[in-house]
């Protein structure tokens, strides 16, 4: 099961590059350099391997958020969709406005 429960797999997955994916594998670089830099090492060529590392978990980690993160708003939406659902009286339908009806009448100063 997981983080996620088994009704959130009908959900489409999140593009791979997110922007949850792209901050936490920023902020895994960073802590890599910050690592470097605190052990007076190099700060970009040393642990090279480390820095991949680092930016490949954070990269999963923000994945993962973000389905989590999909999963949260889809079951929000479903609830509010029933309440609208149950509840008609409290959402009328209104009925549609045509553009015109919106806009404001354009007087140009000349």
């Amino acid at each position: 099961m997981g983080l996620l429960p088994d009704e959130a797999k009908v959900l489409p997955p999140p593009g791979v590059v997110n922007r949850n994916s792209v901050w936490f594998g920023l902020c895994g670089w960073a802590s890599a350099m910050l690592h470097n830099s605190l052990n007076r090492r190099p700060a970009l060529k040393a642990g090279v391997h480390r820095q991949v590392l680092f930016i490949t978990v954070g990269w999963f980690i923000g994945y993962h958020l973000t389905k989590y993160e999909n999963y949260k708003y889809a079951t929000l939406d479903r609830d509010m969709k029933e309440y609208m659902r149950l509840h008609p009286d409290v959402f009328p339908e209104k009925e549609p406005k045509t553009f015109a009806e919106i806009v404001e009448p354009f007087h140009p100063i000349r």
